[in-house]
């Protein structure tokens, strides 16, 4: 794809995206129901009274990113509406989530959620899923995969636009220098995050990778960085956790560079409002998770798709700086933004 194509496409999304974002709202419980509904609190829906389905939700959550705690909130929204028994299961490496997805097999669920982090190692388990015959769908993860893999549709953002956008967002501003911090490596929307950057951004930019599941390693490998560079003015996390992580290490290292970020959360909104962040790319993933599982119901129900099983649904990007963050604040306090 040429630069101009791309940078049609890119605009064409993200004015589509930043229309909606302001008005659609987007962990414990392991199923859908009365209690997941209630847990909503303030998000609420009708019932349906379809006959009872069994979804799974398997994702490459890692322990503690609060990001998959929208996901599954989402998701348990759709299931207490369309009278699902949800099924939730997660684990980072690409392995075991495939064992999680030969698990839903093995259980006869009505449909499978799934991400596809790193979709070369998923490809199996999916297909097998199919010729038992299960309708699978993807989120968050796996936009370049999901139609090759025979998913109904995908639910989420083109990283890679979305990084592009963030570059821009960097030239803006004025910034010279970033840090790319990625958290997980191999994972294809994470480095496409940081790619579409590079592809944009009109100043330098380093990748640094970091270990996600342990963010004392985190905090002292990118303060490490910034005591190392100086130059760097702006840190690029790809998750609010690690944004919130990078503000410790700015003050630890005594550098002054800013923080820009993919994702938000409660506490990242805050830190926006306070301006300790200068901005965040939301992609909506309290509606990533909904929309994945209403679109198993309604597959099962109505033989809709989502999509038309060919174009995938775009939950994101839009950015939240200053200027429209409390907008959103409300719906973040109550943990579905």
């Amino acid at each position: 794809m040429n630069r101009t194509t791309r940078n049609s496409r890119r605009t064409a999304l993200i004015a589509a995206c930043a229309a909606g974002v302001l008005v659609l709202a987007g962990c414990s419980s392991s199923s859908g129901g009365k209690k997941a509904q209630e847990a909503q609190e303030g998000v609420s829906a009708g019932k349906a009274d379809t006959p009872r389905m069994k979804i799974a939700l398997v994702t490459h959550a890692a322990p503690g990113d609060t990001f998959w705690d929208l996901v599954r909130k989402g998701a348990q929204t759709a299931a207490a509406k369309d009278n699902v028994e949800l099924v939730y299961s997660s684990d980072p490496k690409a392995s075991e989530q495939a064992n999680l997805v030969q698990n839903a097999i093995d259980q006869k669920v009505d449909g499978i959620a799934v991400t596809l982090a790193k979709p070369d190692a998923m490809k199996s388990a999916v297909e097998k899923a199919r010729k038992a015959g299960i309708p699978v769908v993807a989120l968050n993860a796996g936009l370049e995969a999901w139609k090759e893999q025979g998913m109904l549709s995908f639910f989420g953002q083109d990283d890679r636009v979305a990084g592009e956008a963030f570059g821009e967002k960097l030239n803006e501003l004025g910034a010279k220098r970033s840090l790319c911090v990625i958290h997980e490596q191999g994972h294809v929307g994470l480095e496409g995050r940081c790619a579409g950057v590079e592809e944009t951004f009109e100043g330098e930019t380093e990748t640094l990778y970091v270990n996600g599941t342990d963010m004392p390693s985190v905090k002292s490998t990118i303060s490490a960085k910034l005591r190392q560079d100086s130059s760097i003015d702006y840190v690029v996390t790809l998750g609010a956790p690690f944004a919130m992580t990078a503000v410790q290490s700015v003050d630890e290292s005594g550098s002054k560079a800013k923080i820009g970020t993919f994702d938000l959360n409660k506490d990242l909104v805050g830190a926006v409002e306070k301006g300790d962040i200068e901005f965040a790319v939301d992609q909506q993933p309290y509606l990533q998770g909904y929309l994945a599982v209403d679109a198993l119901w309604l597959y099962e129900n109505n033989g809709n798709y989502s999509g038309g099983g060919q174009e995938p649904v775009l939950t994101g990007p839009a950015f939240v700086d200053k200027t429209n963050v409390k907008d959103i604040a409300e719906f973040a306090q109550k943990g579905t933004r």
